[in-house]
């Protein structure tokens, strides 16, 4: 929770497309985290690319609040959630990433 509130308190200070980037940015850091746990072998540059841009506002927001203190099971169950997502395995497929589909409910 305190996570959150600091999150929330630094992204106030900023203008709605600072606060989006920084949101993205801290959330590609929770998800690369998870990418190399959960993923091994799968090139994270474009797995992390896929689940970023098909990830939700809401999930962006639960992603970057679990940068302070890493990953949580939560933020792993949003990345499984977004990684089984249509758009998303479309994302994974066109850049040739079938293992990453194969174990997608890990």
């Amino acid at each position: 929770m305190r996570k959150i509130l600091l999150l929330t308190l630094l992204l106030a200070a900023c203008s709605t497309q600072s606060q989006d980037a920084i949101a993205r940015g801290a959330a590609r850091s929770t998800v690369t985290k998870i990418v190399v746990d959960r993923f091994p072998g799968a090139p994270v540059e474009p797995v992390l690319d896929c689940v970023i841009d098909n990830a939700s506002a809401t999930q962006i927001y639960a992603l970057a609040a679990d940068t302070i203190g890493g990953p949580t099971e939560s933020s792993i169950q949003i990345v499984a959630d977004v990684v089984q997502k249509p758009e998303t395995i479309t994302c994974l497929s066109t850049t040739g990433l079938a293992a990453v589909l194969s174990g997608a409910g890990a």
